[in-house]
């Protein structure tokens, strides 16, 4: 067998399952969670996701980059499309703005730019992308550590080959400021990409180490080289391993002997693969077929594209001040889609990535320290200020709150933090202090309902952390505020509805009506905002008049039927009536029914989400991504838990779609779900046990999760009873 052949079979190996034929030629899947995961679900529709070689959480997303063609080429590719302009070493998955792109190779020996290809010529698996662009035939190999990326370029014929070095180039929104391209000598070259883009401020410095001589580097001024080499064809590849950092060439050349070293591509591929397959196996389900367990563990891989780290392996990281802190002691992360992921995506991480919340915390903290406020939306090292509210604060609670700030002078650290990016008068902060909510008549950039009650549940959450230190005056200040939703209570229509600093309702008003970046709500209509509430669900039944009445509109929602207008957002998707599941504000509501006491009408809903709105095909998800959240929603549903409360941990009984889930707790600890009977039919818990005991509640704290145990669901096809007590509900 030659050398390249065996190279294929080795990649074809890393990418597929492995499966057995027994006795009587049965097909038995010997698959583990990484074998399930089809990186190319939501590579078409709305979803964006990234498609290509990375580690979990690793700043280094190496992969394909499409000529960008529209919003549905945000993270730089489109299952549609059918041409490669190289392969850059950062990109973004599931978010609605482009940006990133850095540091694109383009392999050529014709001097082209571009290159067709097919999926049929592609395959991708975690850790690894390979293709063969069509009119060069040249086949491309890429894989990646967190903080660098390998590549295997293999030319069809000897004689001269490029590598065209293009630091020019981003993805959507991203503008070249400046660059530097250095030869070092006849096997490295080095240098930096300043762009500005949806991120002001994007600093990114590499250094790229070929395995052949450069026979010349022919340079088009400081942002575009071509390196030219000479290949004996299909039987000598050229190899390329290129560091990365936030800081320093120095610090990305550190990286890359840290990480790669002398190592193989093959070596480095299955490391990249091994450190997949741990953390995918965090937890283990068994499920009814084999399709729901590649959308579970598609689904789980892709909540862990980011956060992405953001500090070498020496600990230096570039701080939202733009100052370079050296040794900074701790991992540093950025690409945090906050207004998303606060609501899923984090309160997931805390059950399965204990190793990484005290990080993320200090994250937060030391960019608070930084730039004055805790990040809204972050990404390399700069605050977007994108979307409303103040959901860090929200985040870092729970992780206070759930014990992962042990130490009393952290927790101080972490109010500070919290509390005075609160009481900030910016983004119409000061509105809400003056007013008590915010005016749509004094705010210039609209959206005024959809801010304040962002912040409610932000201030919900800070009123909970003010209560655990003891500080009751700060309770009851932030507790106030978070009731700013009332304001906003019109009981003639039965939603909350545009209020002037004279206590007017705008005028007119058509709940269906959604005008994007103009209205009183963001991204969304007034049917999806009334149930924005989740730190207070018994406040809102409380204005409707009760369950009854709460449970009639709830259940409207899901059939009702009306045209939002043609300004209103494209993230407005994935549409059960009114219910866009397809963009984050409408997540927790089917849970909501647990707090009326009629949980078995959520079991219904839970599962034609799941079962319609998540597929396994390229289009595969009803809306962005959005960096892990629209993910995480499907995981915590499928193993039956959600979280709708921002801060604290109390996951709400849904109705799980796994037979069996494992959750690996760290520190030795586990917890098992069980779902007996459960099939397509019997979709209604009728009794659960906790550790072989009787239990009631439609929901368990996460004290009781991390203590460890076993939950058990009976499941069967006909509501019942369990959970309508009013003791039973959260």
């Amino acid at each position: 067998m030659n050398k390249l052949k065996l190279l294929r079979l080795t990649s074809l190996a890393l990418c597929g399952g492995v499966f057995l034929l027994n006795s009587s030629m049965e097909r038995v899947s010997e698959k583990t969670p990484v074998d399930h995961v089809n990186p190319m679900i939501g590579s078409g529709g709305h979803g964006h996701v990234f498609v290509g070689a990375s580690v979990p959480f690793g700043l280094v997303q190496l992969g394909p980059t499409q000529p960008v063609r529209g919003w549905d080429w945000c993270s730089g590719y489109h299952y549609s499309d059918s041409v490669i302009v190289g392969f850059s070493h950062t990109h973004l998955s599931g978010t609605g703005i482009g940006d990133l792109g850095d540091i694109l190779f383009f392999p050529t020996q014709k001097n082209e730019r571009k290159a067709l290809f097919s999926h049929a010529d592609e395959k991708v698996a975690p850790g690894l992308y390979s293709v063969t662009l069509k009119s060069s035939a040249i086949h491309v190999d890429l894989t990646a550590t967190t903080r660098t990326g390998y590549h295997r370029y293999t030319f069809p014929s000897g004689g001269d080959a490029s590598i065209v070095v293009n630091l020019r180039e981003g993805i959507g929104w991203d503008a070249w400021s400046d660059s530097r391209l250095i030869q070092e000598n006849d096997s490295v070259v080095s240098g930096y990409r300043i762009s500005k883009g949806w991120a002001k401020h994007q600093q990114i410095y590499f250094t790229a180490v070929f395995s052949k001589r450069i026979q010349k580097l022919e340079q088009k001024g400081d942002s575009i080289g071509t390196v030219t080499f000479k290949t004996n064809g299909s039987s000598d590849p050229v190899y390329v391993k290129v560091g990365l950092s936030p800081v320093s060439v120095e610090n990305a050349k550190l990286n890359l002997a840290s990480e790669v070293a002398n190592k193989s591509f093959d070596q480095i591929a299955a490391n990249a693969r091994k450190q997949w397959s741990n953390e995918l196996s965090r937890i283990q389900v068994k499920t009814m077929n084999d399709t729901d367990a590649e959308i579970f563990y598609t689904a789980l891989y892709h909540t862990m594209i980011a956060p992405s780290v953001f500090s070498d392996v020496n600990g230096d990281y570039r701080g939202s001040d733009g100052k370079v802190y050296k040794n900074g002691g701790f991992t540093n992360y950025t690409t945090f889609s906050l207004w998303d992921t606060y609501r899923a995506a984090h309160p997931l991480a805390t059950l399965i990535h204990p190793d990484r919340m005290r990080d993320f915390a200090e994250t937060f903290i030391h960019i608070f320290k930084q730039q004055g406020k805790l990040p809204v939306w972050h990404l390399m090292g700069n605050e977007t200020d994108c979307m409303v509210g103040n959901p860090a604060i929200s985040v870092l609670a729970d992780l206070l709150l759930k014990g992962y700030l042990p130490n009393k002078a952290d927790q101080e650290a972490a109010y500070e933090a919290m509390k005075t990016s609160a009481m900030l008068d910016e983004r119409s902060i000061d509105l809400l202090k003056e007013y008590g909510y915010i005016p749509f008549d004094k705010e210039k950039a609209a959206e005024s309902v959809a801010k304040c009650l962002e912040y409610g549940i932000a201030d919900a959450s800070l009123a909970e952390v003010a209560n655990h230190l003891g500080k009751k005056a700060d309770y009851e200040y932030f507790h106030k505020r978070s009731m700013a939703y009332q304001h906003y209570w019109d009981p003639k229509t039965k939603f909350l509805r545009g209020l002037s600093s004279t206590g007017k309702f705008r005028e007119p008003f058509n709940p269906f009506l959604s005008v994007h970046e103009k209205g009183d709500y963001t991204e969304g209509n007034a049917w999806q905002y009334v149930w924005l509430v989740p730190h207070d669900v018994h406040g809102l039944i409380k204005l409707f008049g009760g369950d009854k009445p709460f449970v009639t509109k709830l259940d409207s929602l899901f059939i009702v039927k009306g045209d939002m207008g043609e300004k209103a957002s494209p993230d407005i998707s994935g549409l059960i009536g009114q219910y866009a599941h397809g963009n984050e504000p409408s997540h927790h509501i089917i849970y909501m029914y647990n707090y009326a006491g009629q949980p078995y009408k959520a079991a219904p809903l839970l599962r034609k989400v799941m079962t319609t709105l998540y597929k396994a095909d390229p289009d595969g998800l009803c809306g962005n991504e959005d960096v892990g959240q629209m993910s995480a929603w499907y995981v915590l549903s499928s193993i039956g838990l959600y979280q709708v409360e921002p801060a604290g941990g109390k996951y709400i009984f849904g109705s799980p779609i796994v037979r069996e889930a494992t959750v690996n707790l760290g520190k030795g600890k586990t917890f098992k779900i069980v779902a007996h009977n459960n099939s397509k039919e019997n979709i209604y818990i009728q009794s659960v046990k906790l550790n072989n005991k009787a239990y009631t509640k439609s929901y368990i704290t996460y004290n009781d999760l991390k203590a460890g145990g076993t939950l058990e669901f009976v499941m069967g096809n006909k509501p019942s009873k369990f959970g309508t007590a009013v003791t039973s509900r959260p």
